[in-house]
C-alpha cells in the first residue's frame, strides 16, 4: 500500500459503537474517521430511538465490572457533550425464569445495590406492574437516552478533532500488512480512504462490510432480526416516573409460558411506556426489512400489556421496528486480526455497554 494515509484509524459504522469508539480514540489523540452510510440520527439500525435500559442485573462479575466503568464514562460523556444521557430510574426484575436471589447476590458482590422484594410490596411501590413471586429491584439502575447517546459520542469525538462523514458507504476496498484501503461513495462520487488501521461496527452491515474488504475474520453466527418494541399509553404517572423492568418466563409456569421470550421495558420520556420482546422477530437482511411490525407478536405484546401492566393503556399501542444483530450466546465478538478490529453481536443488552465497547475496540487499534 503506497502514500501517505489518510487517517491513523478509521471507524466504519456511525451508531453507538462506532461513535463510542472514535470518541476513545479521539480523547487518546488519534486522528481518526467516522463513516456513517446514513443521515445522522436515522432509524435503519439498532442505534435510534428515546429509551434504553442501564440494566444492571447481570450474574457475571465481568460484565458487572463493565458496567461500573461504563457508568462513570456515562457520566464522562454528559460532561463533554453537555447533555444528560443516563438517568437514574431503577429497574425492577421478576419472574420464575430467573434465580433472583443468586442475581441479588451477584449483583451485590459487583458492587450495586440490589433489594429482594415480595409481590405485593412490589405493587405498593410500582401500582402500573403486576407481579407474582419475588421481586429483584435495582435502584442504581437507569434509562439512557439512545438518541442522545450516539449524538453526544459523535459531536464529542469531534470536538477533539475527528472527523465525522455521514451519508458514506463503504462499498469496497482492500486489506494489507500495513494498512486497510476503503473505497467509499458519498454525494460526491466515489473516492479511497487510506487509514493505518480500521475498525468495523456495522451493526447488521457487519458480514457485508467485511465481505467487501476481503477480510477474514472466524465471525460467530450473526443473526439479523427485525424487533418491534411498542409503546403504551400510561393510565398512572408519567412515562419518566416508571422504573424499568425485565420479566422472565418459564415453561413451567402456565402464567408466563406463553411468552415468546423475556420482556423487557421501562417509562420512555415523550413516546409512552416500553415493552418489547427480546430476539424474537423474523431473521432478514438491513436493506430487504419490511418495517412492518409481526402481528402474532403485536398481539402478544398487547396481551402481555392487558395481563401485566396494569398502569397502561393495552389499547393504545404504537409499534417501531429496529434490527438486533445476535451471537448465538449473546456474547460480544471484539476482536482484531491484522490492521482491522471488529465489534458486532451487540444487541438486546449492548447499549448500555457502548463507552466500553468503545474503549475496548480502541485499545485493539492503538496496541
Amino acid at each position: 500500500m503506497a502514500g501517505a494515509m489518510d487517517a491513523q484509524v478509521v471507524v466504519v459504522g456511525g451508531g453507538v459503537m462506532g461513535a463510542a469508539t472514535a470518541w476513545s480514540l479521539a480523547r487518546r489523540g488519534v486522528d481518526v474517521v467516522l463513516l456513517e452510510q446514513f443521515e445522522g440520527g436515522h432509524t435503519r439500525g439498532a442505534s435510534h430511538g428515546a429509551s434504553r435500559n442501564f440494566n444492571l442485573s447481570y450474574d457475571d462479575p465481568a460484565l458487572l465490572a463493565w458496567l461500573r466503568e461504563a457508568e462513570g464514562l456515562w457520566r464522562e460523556l454528559e460532561a463533554e457533550a453537555g447533555s444528560a444521557v443516563l438517568t437514574r430510574t431503577g429497574i425492577v426484575n421478576h419472574g420464575p425464569g430467573r434465580d433472583l436471589p443468586a442475581v441479588a447476590a451477584a449483583v451485590s458482590a459487583g458492587g450495586f445495590a440490589g433489594d429482594l422484594l415480595d409481590g405485593a410490596e412490589a405493587e405498593r411501590r410500582w401500582p402500573g406492574l403486576r407481579f407474582e413471586g419475588r421481586v429483584l429491584h435495582t435502584p442504581e439502575a437507569g434509562r439512557l437516552n439512545a438518541d442522545r447517546a450516539v449524538a453526544g459520542f459523535t459531536d464529542a469525538a469531534g470536538a477533539r478533532g475527528a472527523r465525522v462523514l455521514i451519508s458514506t458507504a463503504v462499498v469496497g476496498g482492500s486489506v494489507g500488512d500495513d494498512g486497510v484501503v476503503l473505497r467509499v461513495r458519498s454525494a460526491g462520487g466515489e473516492t479511497e480512504l487510506r487509514a493505518h488501521r480500521a475498525v468495523v461496527t456495522a451493526g447488521a452491515w457487519t458480514v457485508d462490510v467485511l465481505a467487501g474488504l476481503g477480510a477474514s475474520f472466524a465471525l460467530p453466527p450473526l443473526r439479523v432480526t427485525q424487533e418491534q418494541p411498542a409503546f403504551f399509553a400510561p393510565l398512572i404517572g408519567a412515562p419518566e416516573d416508571w422504573p424499568g423492568f425485565n420479566h422472565a418466563p418459564s415453561s413451567d409456569d402456565p402464567a408466563t409460558a406463553w411468552f415468546p421470550s423475556a420482556v423487557y421495558g421501562m417509562g420512555s420520556p415523550g413516546e409512552g411506556v416500553k415493552a418489547g420482546w427480546h430476539g424474537v422477530g423474523p431473521e432478514t437482511h438491513p436493506d430487504r426489512r419490511t418495517y412492518v411490525p409481526d402481528p402474532e407478536l403485536t398481539a402478544r405484546i398487547r396481551r402481555y400489556a392487558q395481563e401485566w401492566l396494569p398502569g397502561v393503556d393495552a389499547a393504545s399501542l404504537a409499534e417501531i421496528t429496529c434490527t438486533y444483530t445476535s451471537t448465538p450466546d449473546s456474547a460480544f465478538f471484539l476482536e482484531r486480526i491484522g490492521p482491522v478490529a471488529v465489534g458486532a453481536g451487540f444487541s438486546g443488552h449492548g447499549f448500555k455497554f457502548a463507552p466500553v465497547v468503545g474503549r475496548v475496540l480502541a485499545d485493539l487499534v492503538t496496541r
